[in-house]
Parts: C-alpha cells; sequence; structure tokens
C-alpha cells in the first residue's frame, strides 16, 4: 500500500498541471498512481516535471533513446514502478513492439544492433553504478556518435532524473498499476501463494 495519499482532485483548475495529466493520458492511457503521490506537493510537482519536460523535449537524445535510458536505470536501481512506467511509454505511447521492449529487459542493451544507443545505454548505467568510474573515454564515446557537450550534460541529468523517480516509488511503495508483464519480465515477479495475477490494463492496446 503507497505510503502516503493519492491525491485524486474531482477538479483540476490549474491548467500546468491538467496539461501534465493530458500528457501521461496520451502515452500511458490513463494518470498513473506516481502522479497521484506527487500530487502531494503539487507546487514541486510542476517544477519537477517541468524540469523533466525540458531533459525529454530540449536535448539531443530523442524520446525512444530517454526511454530505453529509463527502462534500463529504473530496473538496475531495483524500481518494478518505474520500469514499468517507461515500458508502457515506449510501448504504448511511442508504438514500439512489445516484443522488442521484452527483449530490452531481458537483455539489456544488448538487444540492440544500434550502436549509438547501445552507446548511449552503457553509458547511462555506468553514470547510474558508479559515476566515479567514467573515464574521458567514456564521455569521448558520447562525442563518436554524435553528442556535443550539451548532450554529454542532457545525458547525466537524465540519469539522476530517473534515478529520482526510482528512490519517490520505492521508497513510498507507490502502488503498482500497470501490466503484471513487465515486472515479470524485469524482475522474474510471480503472484504469492493465495495471490492471483493483477488485471492491470495500462497501456495494453485493445
Amino acid at each position: 500500500m503507497t505510503r502516503v495519499a493519492l491525491v485524486k482532485p474531482e477538479n483540476i483548475t490549474d491548467p500546468i498541471i491538467q496539461e501534465i495529466f493530458n500528457w501521461v493520458t496520451q502515452m500511458e492511457s490513463a494518470v498513473p498512481n506516481h502522479f497521484y503521490v506527487e500530487m502531494n506537493f503539487p507546487e514541486y510537482f510542476k517544477a519537477k516535471l517541468g524540469s523533466t519536460k525540458v531533459l525529454w523535449q530540449m536535448g539531443e537524445l530523442t524520446l525512444p533513446e530517454i526511454q530505453h535510458i529509463g527502462i534500463l536505470v529504473s530496473k538496475a536501481n531495483g524500481c518494478p514502478y518505474c520500469t514499468a512506467a517507461f515500458c508502457t511509454i515506449l510501448n504504448y505511447g511511442l508504438n514500439t513492439e512489445e516484443s522488442y521492449v521484452a527483449q530490452l529487459l531481458t537483455k539489456g542493451s544488448a538487444a540492440t544492433t544500434d550502436q549509438r544507443l547501445r552507446t548511449l545505454l552503457d553509458f547511462a548505467l555506468k553514470v547510474n553504478g558508479d559515476p566515479k568510474s567514467v573515464t574521458d573515454q567514456d564521455v569521448q564515446t558520447l562525442r563518436n556518435v554524435g553528442l556535443s557537450d550539451k548532450g554529454v550534460v542532457q545525458m547525466v541529468h537524465l540519469v539522476s532524473d530517473f534515478a529520482s523517480y526510482n528512490r519517490l516509488n520505492l521508497a513510498l511503495q507507490t502502488g503498482y498499476d500497470y501490466r503484471d508483464m513487465w515486472r515479470g519480465l524485469a524482475f522474474d515477479w510471480k503472484p504469492e501463494a493465495g495471490e492471483s495475477a493483477g488485471d492491470n490494463t495500462r497501456g495494453l492496446r485493445k
């Protein structure tokens, strides 16, 4: 059970919050519990999501590349909630084949043959796991696949941003409301004895 209230206002009068909710509904088919957790601190919710929007829209990485990073960083940090959220955006919101997203969960960066994407993913995982171990050569590999200094800075901020969502959802035990398939593939999740699998259908195309 989520450790804080899920704030679900009947009427949203703030246009910024309404825009955020409209966007996530387009990408995920509904507003997820994580957003209702964030609504406990609406002032920061708007600032935080505004920062994420800049990272996702105004840098040098494409939105699909960014979702790949979010999936693998979240999986590395042991966050089923965020892993499933970014799988949903990549699959449902960005029309990526479900079978490919499943391979990404099980094989990691080896699931892609795109050298640029694999370079981005490997760098992101290194920054996430041990930022002090990043070398000049690691940064040069990003430049070799087309990033300028702006893109390099964007990469590091993306990893930090994803990790911050991981910490929030893990610490507050945000109630899982995504397809069980995603956490099953990423974390070998199975219902406990006597428990049936959920019927979450967020991001399931009819």
